[in-house]
């Protein structure tokens, strides 16, 4: 990860630490781990016996529903929301990529 700038901020998300590198505020990348661990928290609760990659999906697809609902109630995206998703998007890539036991994606 050379030539990489930002902070590197240690969350942790259904019991696993994943040292995450932005340029966002620590505390608002706190926040954002904060939800998603209450999303796959739920997700997991809601599915006994569901693996991690299925509860990481089930939680993203939850996560992108609001996110849907939210643009067709009129909701309108500025540019700093589309650089946060695509930096969001970017982080989630990267530590999935820094998980190399979870299986193959189907």
């Amino acid at each position: 990860m050379s030539g990489e700038t930002g902070t590197v901020v240690t969350v942790e998300i259904l019991g696993q630490r994943y040292p995450i590198r932005s340029s966002l505020n620590t505390a608002y990348v706190n926040e954002l781990a904060t939800y998603v661990d209450q999303k796959m928290q739920f997700a997991a609760d809601s599915t006994a016996g569901a693996d991690s990659v299925h509860v990481t999906v089930l939680a993203a697809l939850n996560i992108a529903d609001e996110y849907f609902r939210y643009r067709h109630a009129g909701g309108r995206t500025s540019p700093d929301v589309t650089r946060i998703t695509l930096e969001l998007e970017q982080l989630v890539d990267r530590a999935l990529a820094d998980r190399p036991n979870l299986p193959d994606p189907v």
